[in-house]
């Protein structure tokens, strides 16, 4: 396991949630090009080092961090009242998917149609354990983080919208709980394996996240690397969209590069597959840990998206930041969401589209 670096002491609360928005939009753009590439193309096809390759020195997003910022806008507007998170959320999903994404998975946009045909946010989740709730839950976990009986009821809320299978509501409890431990300092340091164990078995009691841990306390006692424990999750083709294949190999590649934000993605994105995801959910879990301060300058210089990119982000750490509840009894308190020109974002998803495309084309050529 690599040497954890100072600078994983823990921030204040504004520092833990500027490095998750900032670390899952970081993660998000480094996957992107690679999404669906086994690790064997994906190393021939775009060597080291890791770097945004969408375009060139240019890092764009995906719906992973499009989601997040959903999320963040809805907890500003209801922070402390479940149900008006909810509706609120809602209205942005029916909105995204209406300004034509040009990215989003069955289940949410199964999830969303429902949404826009009149049925409400409690009826309009799909049995399905894909990676949706995972990649945007991060940040409730954080933002709530002083109150787990809230953050339960917001990360449930969050979940049971698009995805209702009790595995996806266990792989996103296991994310939001993470961030939830970073950001009370509890974890200041790796935290011993026997407390992430208990943590991670709190979230679900079924056969197979059992069976998954044991498999991530062999991986972690015998030294695995990452790839390794890809493998061992019968993944060595790339992780795909199942979220007990996508949260495990997320956490285990956060647990064992701990305070390494560049490893932690490095190792996470060359295991191939849904690497877009994969990137976004272990950068928020690095980025929680490390502040902004510890995810490489280059690639934060390299995100240039717009209207949703890092300035949008750091007005929504700074806003998150006032409206949160704390453990000294601050209740949380509602406040508009953050103001972007919305109005941009058609025209935004059609160039990004014709640039996912010509990268289509890109990907068919050699070398093989």
């Amino acid at each position: 396991m690599t040497q954890q670096k100072p600078h994983a002491m823990t921030p204040p609360l504004h520092q833990h949630l500027l490095g998750l928005l900032l670390g899952t939009a970081v993660g998000d753009s480094l996957g992107l090009p690679l999404e669906g590439l086994s690790p064997r193309r994906a190393q021939r096809l775009f060597p080291p080092p890791l770097r945004q390759r969408l375009l060139p020195a240019t890092g764009l997003l995906s719906d992973d961090t499009e989601h997040t910022i959903m999320v963040a806008q809805a907890l500003l507007a209801a922070p402390a009242d479940p149900e008006r998170f909810i509706r609120h959320l809602a209205w942005q999903l029916r909105l995204w998917l209406l300004a034509l994404p040009a990215g989003v998975g069955l289940a949410t946009a199964r999830a969303i149609l429902k949404l826009l045909i009149g049925l409400s946010p409690h009826r309009s989740g799909v049995y399905s354990a894909g990676n949706g709730p995972a990649m945007r839950i991060a940040i409730i976990g954080a933002f709530h983080a002083a109150h787990p009986p809230q953050m339960e009821r917001f990360v449930s809320a969050a979940t049971r919208i698009t995805h209702r299978d009790p595995r996806a509501l266990t792989g996103a409890r296991a994310v939001a709980r993470i961030t939830a431990r970073l950001t009370t300092g509890e974890w200041q340091q790796r935290p011993p394996l026997p407390a992430l164990l208990a943590e991670l078995r709190s979230c679900g009691d079924d056969a197979e996240w059992l069976a998954l841990l044991q498999r991530l306390e062999e991986g972690v006692k015998t030294h695995w690397s990452v790839a390794r424990f890809a493998v061992a999750l019968g993944a060595e083709g790339g992780i795909s969209g199942y979220i007990y294949r996508t949260v495990p190999l997320c956490i285990y590649a956060w647990y064992h590069h701990f305070g390494d934000f560049r490893a932690t993605l490095e190792a996470t994105i060359g295991c191939g597959g849904d690497s877009d995801t994969t990137g976004a959910i272990a950068g928020a879990l690095a980025g929680c840990t490390v502040g902004e301060a510890g995810i490489p300058a280059q690639w934060l210089a390299q995100l240039r998206e717009w209207p949703r990119g890092q300035r949008l982000l750091r007005q929504l750490a700074d806003a998150l930041t006032a409206a949160a509840p704390t453990a000294a009894g601050r209740a949380a308190a509602p406040t508009r969401p953050v103001r972007y020109a919305w109005w941009a974002v058609p025209a935004r998803n059609l160039i990004f589209l014709a640039v996912v495309l010509l990268h289509g084309v890109r990907r068919l050529l050699p070398p093989y």
